[in-house]
């Protein structure tokens, strides 16, 4: 059975690199790509993905804010954040309120696929 992946970030663009680079595993079926923080929160509970990608800084809303609450709606869901944000304190941040991993951009195709191995395998 494919695991289920929800797409967060505000760059068209990155949406669409992350999909591409997705779709290189026949495991994973994405079942929609956002770029609002608000429109991130109801599908993921909509949908229940098995996976989220999520950005950190989003128009709208803080990726913090978005991991925190999918976690309280979706506990099992996990949640790779990738953002421009690398500082080690946003990072341990992220982690604590549950991201399964943190990318820092721009990131390379091989860092995405072994986040992926490393929370979905």
């Amino acid at each position: 059975m494919k695991k289920t992946v929800l797409i967060v970030d505000d760059s068209a663009y990155i949406r669409k690199t992350i999909a591409d680079i997705l779709s290189q595993r026949e495991d994973l079926e994405i079942v929609d790509s956002v770029g609002s923080g608000e429109t991130a929160i109801d599908r993921a509970i909509e949908l229940k993905p098995d996976l989220i990608t999520l950005d950190n800084i989003l128009p709208d809303m803080h990726g913090l804010d978005i991991l925190r609450t999918v976690k309280d709606h979706i506990p099992g869901t996990k949640v790779i954040m990738i953002s421009a944000v690398g500082q080690e304190s946003v990072i341990h941040e992220a982690t604590e309120s549950g991201a399964s991993q943190y990318i820092v951009k721009p990131f390379t195709e091989d860092a995405l696929l072994g986040a992926l191995s490393q929370v979905l395998d």
